[in-house]
């Protein structure tokens, strides 16, 4: 499975000829969808959901399709429908040949007045990778590559550290990075790494991996 990393959350995954996008929000490239056959959207946050982008990726390709939590499906579904669908925790699913598993319910907490939000994550093919959108979520399963949420307004370092312990993935790969200065880059490589307990790994925009 090929891993290209693109701006800020989102990430696309392509194998056997077919890709899947994960949140092309509003902070990544205006592009970001464009090619997918499926897209996972983890909910509705601005940086996360972007409709343009989708509806740029839907109109480009008529077979694409899109699996997202109600709040986002129920903005979408009328201009697109059948290409919708909701899901939720438990689920599971094919899209673009990935098999896709359904963890999380809720958004972390960004401050006890702020009402907190659906949120959920995609497990792809078995653990091979794990996208928890804005969540700690962790899987009841192994994950080999853990797309780790690494700065936001809603999460500390430590909490991003003991993450990883708890999830124990082969590698993380740092995502939701947009608001992350290049100053802060190397303390975050550095504490992140030497306490997470794994390989803790960073791919600049447009760059990939084999997963």
């Amino acid at each position: 499975m090929k891993l290209t990393k693109m701006s800020h959350a989102c990430v696309r995954l392509e194998k056997d000829g077919r890709t899947l996008v994960i949140d092309p929000g509003g902070f990544s490239e205006a592009d970001a969808a464009v090619g997918a056959d499926a897209i996972l959207v983890t909910h509705e946050h601005a940086d996360h959901f972007d409709e343009g982008r989708l509806r740029a990726a839907l109109d480009a390709d008529p077979a694409a399709a899109i699996w997202t939590l109600k709040a986002v499906a129920d903005q979408l579904a009328a201009a697109f429908p059948g290409r919708v669908h909701t899901v939720g925790h438990g689920d599971a699913f094919t899209a673009a040949g990935f098999d896709v598993q359904v963890h999380g319910e809720l958004h972390a907490v960004i401050h006890p007045d702020i009402p907190r939000i659906t949120n959920v994550g995609y497990l792809v093919d078995g653990g091979r990778v794990f996208h928890p959108g804005d969540a700690l979520t962790v899987p009841d399963r192994p994950v080999e590559t853990l797309m780790l949420p690494v700065m936001a307004p809603w999460n500390k370092i430590s909490e991003v550290i003991d993450y990883v312990r708890e999830v124990r993935p082969q590698r993380a790969y740092d995502i939701h990075d947009a608001l992350l200065t290049d100053l802060a880059r190397p303390i975050y490589d550095r504490q992140v790494g030497a306490l997470g307990g794994t390989e803790h790994l960073r791919l600049a925009a447009g760059a990939s991996a084999d997963v």
